[in-house]
């Protein structure tokens, strides 16, 4: 980066705003923690999660596996137990749970039963459902009861965020021309990945730019457009699933561009779970759930020049500044998006990755689905259909 340039960052980005927190209610409260051992176990550390929050109590733990069960109350330092997480509401009436299983073919049932026991607010490992019919289903629940949800898409919480939406409104970047996003793409590369992964970028894509307003797609197997012999049960519980590959476009609500790629095992480790911020004068980078989280390099993506410019980090504190040390126990253990939980229910709030935040990753699988039945044909939205699109083909 050019001297001139680095200094003009310094001066106009010095530093971030970490995001507060202001727990209205000074008393310990309940949590219970549900998850399914065999069937997403406790997801990426949703149970052990609330050890971090000094005025949670973790009070009972359901799974229906009893080894599992048995190890978790061990791993929380917790004395009950239920086979049955619904008796556990009606019994101990949490204030807030955490739904840990990763697989989503039980996420309705669970986020009901909660509701039903008048919970405050839950916790919930993604993917968020597997049909915006399920979202309807959510949503009515959460509705009538009152009852917060937040998603554990980590990334959205990380306060860097707020530094690099200040690169871009200082046009530091230049204009936006496009975002692209990549799954893992390991073994689980193309629709799988689109799921299980894919909706942390979409996560990433919505808070940046808003709900997407059009989507054109294909999914591929062995190179083919997919067809309805190569479809199957997904993994991990998610529904209907096919394809290796898939390469999926959306208009945005901002007006931006973004497009997400996945192909099985091209992926290399590390390096490919992201999404990039393309500007005509220079482009940011942010990793998913890695520290540092974002960088930026200046200069335009389509100029090179005989030395191209170095990537630098931007972090809570600034652009080309050291990151905090605590950033990884307070973003990666969970304990902002907690913390903004309890404050969403204390105050009437909305959490930062909420309801309407979770139905807009599942609005995103969605229409690749819808736009890839119709031969890659541009959908705009509402979605036609609630169900799984696939089901249709």
């Amino acid at each position: 980066m050019h001297n001139s340039r680095r200094s003009f960052l310094a001066k106009t980005i010095s530093a971030g705003v970490a995001p507060s927190f202001l727990l209205g209610k000074k008393s310990n409260f309940k949590v219970c923690i549900i998850g399914s051992t065999g069937r997403g176990n406790y997801g990426h550390g949703l149970d052990v999660a609330w050890k971090n929050i000094s005025t949670a109590n973790i009070v009972a733990i359901a799974d229906d596996n009893s080894r599992g069960r048995e190890s978790a109350l061990k791993r929380l330092n917790c004395k009950k137990g239920y086979e049955d997480y619904r008796k556990m509401l009606k019994v101990e009436k949490p204030d807030f749970i955490s739904i840990c299983p990763r697989h989503a073919d039980q996420r309705v049932q669970m986020i009901e039963a909660a509701c039903e026991s008048a919970v405050g607010g839950i916790y919930l490992e993604k993917p968020f459902a597997r049909s915006l019919e399920e979202c309807d289903q959510i949503a009515q629940a959460c509705q009538s009861s009152g009852t917060k949800i937040a998603v554990a898409h980590r990334n959205r919480y990380h306060p860097a965020l707020s530094v690099v939406k200040k690169v871009i409104e200082d046009g530091i970047i230049g204009r936006i021309t496009a975002l692209r996003g990549r799954g893992k793409e390991d073994h689980r590369g193309g629709g799988e990945d689109l799921w299980v992964l894919g909706t942390h970028v979409f996560d990433l894509m919505n808070d940046l730019a808003g709900d997407p307003v059009s989507c054109s797609a294909e999914i591929r197997t062995e190179g083919k457009l997919v067809e309805a012999s190569h479809i199957r049960k997904g993994n991990e519980g998610l529904g209907l699933l096919a394809g290796d590959e898939v390469h999926a476009r959306w208009k945005m609500e901002n007006g931006w561009h973004s497009t997400f790629d996945s192909i099985r095992n091209h992926g290399k480790r590390g390096a490919n779970f992201g999404l990039q911020i393309i500007g005509n004068e220079g482009v940011i980078d942010l990793r998913c759930d890695c520290e540092p989280f974002a960088h930026l390099r200046d200069g335009s993506p389509w100029m090179p020049t005989e030395k191209a410019n170095a990537w630098v980090p931007i972090s809570s504190q600034g652009v080309a500044r050291k990151e905090t040390a605590h950033i990884r126990s307070f973003v990666h253990n969970h304990k902002a998006a907690l913390l903004d939980l309890v404050n969403s229910v204390n105050q009437n709030g909305n959490p930062r990755c909420g309801l309407k935040e979770g139905i807009s990753t599942v609005r995103f699988v969605q229409s690749v689905f819808a736009s890839h039945i119709e031969m890659g044909k541009t959908i705009g939205f509402p979605l036609k259909t609630r169900i799984n699109p696939l089901s249709m083909l």
